[in-house]
């Protein structure tokens, strides 16, 4: 799977931009570093223009 660019973070959620190839399935799960740390986010929702919304599993701080 591709690189997506995060573009919103609401506490828990995450909405992530990819391109039109590479959006990834609900349920799927997506990892993204932070300070160092992989931390794991699960794909709940398409919503539409290339964007995934996602639920962390873990601590959103850091994320940008």
């Amino acid at each position: 799977m591709g690189k997506g660019k995060i573009r919103q973070v609401l506490g828990p959620v995450v909405d992530v931009e990819f391109d039109k190839k590479e959006i990834p399935q609900i349920n799927e799960a997506l990892n993204v570093k932070v300070e160092g740390q992989t931390r794991t986010m699960e794909v709940a929702q398409l919503i539409g223009n290339h964007q995934v919304r996602c639920i962390i599993l873990g601590r959103s701080e850091g994320l940008a």
